[in-house]
């Protein structure tokens, strides 16, 4: 769901419930709180703090932001997962939220470089767990002081890279040159594939368009997206991760009671089956497709996936191109079990893991995602 998904969810007549409020009122309605880790990032003298302060920018499922750190002597991070932020619905096992940890480690890394220290991670350094991630330390890096480390040219994309969650122009095509260089960044034992040969796309599209419905129409499963829904400078500022709906638009449909969570989950409600269309329109606007596959599904391969996955985000950056998670497909809950095995047919047929699934293309800019200030995930200080 998002912003322009909603629109169509609430209907376009109702928008004069939040335009009649008044200009002055609607000028104070942008959640600035939540959007100043963006702002503050790299403001902090300390390497680890400065580390960690871009880090937490880094692309994650739903928004959950699930990173703990804790900072052990004078050069060492702790990293693990918030057991709050977990998305037990369509994540049963954490993969995804491993992934985004991945794009955590990564980020942190690139920014340690920035600053002139080397990372040095050992990844679940007291073992991993295949069912859970709870508990047990995620990573452990040490910040060394290091005049030759090589800082990484993506780095100047971070504070641009986003997750486009509107449609794309299909009038656009997205070369595949573009395609290319998003390809050629991956490592660490990742397979990346791209595509924009339309009948590829446009089987990509459908059953990207299909695992969207099964997620909707799977009444658990879309609650869990709901619950996290963020109406309004006020939620949005109290919970900065989540989906968040922000704007004067949203808050005015709110207060007048035309956008409920209720509302959004009552399949009888014509809103709801507006809203469903709503997001299917981003599945069947993808130009181009990418993916990351991994030979194995252990943990540490979920990190790597994360790792390249960000790396994926910052070249479409670079390129102009808006880049959309669409891994509906890849979740691992049991209605989604015949999709599941049908892009693993298509995208992995030698074997191995689908860990990622992603749609490329030109869009509008659009603003950043609220983020927690980096202190808040700090367990001591």
């Amino acid at each position: 769901m998002n912003r322009r998904q909603s629109l169509k969810l609430i209907g376009g007549g109702m928008i004069l419930a939040a335009t009649a409020l008044g200009g002055a009122w609607a000028t104070t309605r942008n959640p600035e709180r939540a959007l100043k880790p963006w702002e503050d990032a790299g403001r902090a003298h300390d390497p680890r703090r400065f580390a960690l302060s871009y880090a937490i920018l880094a692309p994650n499922p739903h928004n959950r932001q699930p990173w703990l750190v804790d900072f052990t002597g004078d050069d060492t991070i702790t990293l693990f997962a918030d057991p709050d932020r977990m998305l037990p619905m369509t994540d049963p096992y954490q993969r995804q939220i491993t992934i985004g940890l991945g794009c955590f480690l990564e980020l942190l890394r690139m920014a340690a470089a920035e600053a002139g220290y080397r990372c040095e991670t050992v990844a679940f350094p007291e073992g991993e767990d295949p069912k859970t991630i709870d508990g047990k330390p995620v990573a452990r890096i040490k910040l060394i002081a290091d005049a030759s480390v090589r800082k990484d040219p993506l780095f100047s994309e971070v504070l641009t890279r986003r997750s486009n969650k509107d449609p794309f122009d299909t009038s656009r095509i997205v070369p595949s040159e573009a395609l290319d260089d998003i390809a050629k960044v991956t490592g660490d034992g990742v397979v990346s594939g791209v595509t924009n040969d339309p009948q590829k796309v446009n089987t990509l599209r459908r059953l990207t368009h299909d695992a969207l419905v099964v997620e909707v129409e799977t009444p658990h499963t879309f609650k869990e997206s709901v619950d996290l829904f963020r109406i309004g400078r006020k939620e949005i500022e109290a919970n900065p991760d989540g989906i968040d709906f922000s704007g004067p638009m949203f808050e005015g449909l709110a207060m007048a009671g035309l956008f409920t969570r209720e509302s959004a989950l009552d399949p009888t409600s014509t809103g709801y089956a507006q809203g469903k269309a709503a997001v299917l329109e981003n599945a069947d606007t993808a130009m181009a497709h990418g993916w990351i596959v991994t030979r194995d599904n252990s943990r540490v391969d979920q990190l790597n996936a994360g790792r390249d996955w960000l790396r994926m985000n910052l070249v479409a950056s670079r390129l102009g191109l808006g880049t959309q998670p669409l891994s509906q497909a890849l979740q691992e809950f049991p209605e989604m079990a015949g999709l599941y095995k049908k892009v693993h047919e298509m995208l992995a047929p030698e074997g191995g893991t689908v860990q990622m699934l992603a749609r490329f293309g030109y869009g509008k800019v659009i603003p950043p995602s609220p983020r927690w200030p980096y202190e808040t995930r700090l367990l001591k200080t």
